[in-house]
């Protein structure tokens, strides 16, 4: 089988996460708006093309410092996170303004480390970005730097971005960066290093030839990347890092400026069913032989076909699928046992009036079972 190139990838990706740096996005303080402009027909570029895109932007802190005249270098943790506060509404603002002439409405996003490792948590996040992807909006998503502390940040957007996309199940997470790639050693202080292409698989050695930052406004130099890529590529999402500071860099990468492919090591939906697969069940859903077979077909669990509840969960929780012969399989349940129990055998148009609540129509959704 012949190896995509990181040009044929993108063209080939369905549901993609675009990450911009601070350097590309923010110059002096201020917004680089033709740049941003001409990101955005790009990124409108990838959606007639029928792509889903999601963006995770830095900036805020850049922006939000400018405004308030705090001072260049390190910052307190109270000043960036009022800095992020300033700067968080200008960069929603801007991300808007850029994408409105192209149709395409955006909404805002902020997440922390955790929220994608709380599993109810990351079940909601993954179930906001769907459903705004589903309605055709583009996400814009950043840490929450207003109210994140060290305990619970990601501290830089590479490692977010690779998050987003294994939440989303994204096919390609390209890191717009400033560098085309990576290579043996920094090519800024190293005339003998060796660009990379394409990387098949993320060894000891890869690892070895990560970097420090190159800019003064970039949290992640190419030691994030490489972790960003490990995170994507391990749950089937490829990975390109690509120069962006040039005007169109999406353009210009379909059309094969240089860049660095890292392989996915399977699909996106393959990982996530053997990572559900190997979870710890906290409790049973039995289910009857007509929801069994529907199972079969790929359909979500409704209440209408379980039976019984055993054991005790929380919405998020792993739990057992049984039929009337014995297991079917484990899955990601999207109600309480309590909850689960009291809606049991009752149609999806009941969970309202039994919940006080308007639930979800299926008690656990097919993409989160493993058969």
């Amino acid at each position: 089988m012949a190896t995509l190139t990181a040009a044929q990838a993108l063209r080939a990706a369905r549901r993609v996460v675009i990450k911009i740096g601070s350097a590309l996005l923010v110059e002096d303080g201020r917004l680089r708006e033709d740049w941003l402009h001409a990101l955005a027909a790009d990124l409108a570029a990838l959606r007639a093309e029928g792509a889903d895109v999601v963006v995770v932007s830095s900036g805020s802190i850049a922006l939000g410092r400018a405004a308030l005249g705090l001072p260049s270098g390190a910052l307190a943790l109270e000043q960036s996170q009022a800095a992020a506060a300033v700067g968080q509404i200008r960069l929603a603002r801007a991300y808007e303004a850029a994408l409105a002439p192209h149709g395409i409405s955006t909404g805002q996003v902020l997440l922390t480390l955790e929220d994608t490792h709380d599993r109810r948590r990351y079940l909601n996040s993954r179930a906001t970005l769907a459903t705004l992807l589903g309605l055709g909006v583009v996400p814009i998503v950043n840490e929450n730097d207003t109210v994140a502390t060290d305990e619970i940040r990601y501290g830089d957007n590479d490692r977010l971005g690779a998050q987003v996309a294994v939440t989303i199940g994204a096919d390609l997470l390209v890191l717009l960066s400033d560098v085309d790639g990576l290579y043996t050693g920094n090519p800024q202080t190293d005339a003998q290093a060796q660009h990379f292409a394409h990387v098949a698989a993320i060894t000891p050695e890869i690892e070895g030839m990560a970097g420090e930052p190159v800019s003064g406004l970039s949290r992640g130099g190419m030691r994030t990347k490489v972790m960003a890529a490990k995170t994507a590529t391990s749950a089937g999402c490829a990975m390109i890092i690509t120069a962006g500071a040039r005007m169109h860099p999406l353009a210009a990468l379909g059309q094969g400026a240089r860049a660095t492919l890292f392989a996915a090591q399977g699909d996106p939906r393959s990982a996530r069913k053997r990572w559900i697969a190997a979870m710890k069940p906290r409790g049973v859903v039995h289910v009857d032989a007509g929801a069994q077979a529907a199972l079969g077909q790929g359909k979500s669990l409704l209440p209408a076909g379980v039976t019984r509840i055993e054991g005790q969960f929380q919405r998020g929780d792993p739990v057992l699928i049984a039929g009337p012969d014995g297991q079917i399989g484990i899955g990601l349940a999207g109600y309480s046992s309590l909850e689960a129990a009291a809606i049991a055998g009752h149609q999806s148009r009941e969970i309202a009036d039994i919940l006080n609540y308007p639930g979800r129509v299926a008690l656990i959704h097919r993409d989160e079972m493993a058969l």
